[in-house]
């Protein structure tokens, strides 16, 4: 399958990641992955191995296209901790509710 990561063409092939990606350690996943053979990747560890480019040249969503379209199972980033638009609603749930009377 021919596709364009960061501006440059590739021409890739499910066989051909899963032995470009044999023997690499995945890194910790922080945020979207790609599942290749039993293994869980980082979206751009897996871009840079597969391309050679820097990780700054491309973006998560270019890799994950790329390897949705060639049939690898991708998840998305866990979302982040919500946070408090008002300051008093926060500050008064890191000190505790008052006690009922």
């Amino acid at each position: 399958m021919r596709c364009v990561i960061a501006r440059f063409p590739f021409h890739l092939t499910k066989n051909g990641v899963l032995e470009t990606m044999k023997g690499v350690r995945p890194e910790p996943v922080t945020g979207q992955s790609v599942t290749i053979g039993r293994r869980r990747y980082p979206v751009k560890q897996v871009g840079a191995v597969i391309t050679g480019q820097d990780r700054r040249d491309f973006s998560a969503g270019e890799v994950v296209r790329a390897m949705a379209l060639l049939g690898f199972a991708c998840r998305p980033g866990t979302p982040a901790a919500p946070t408090h638009a008002d300051p008093v609603r926060r500050a008064s749930a890191l000190l505790g509710t008052p006690a009922p009377a």
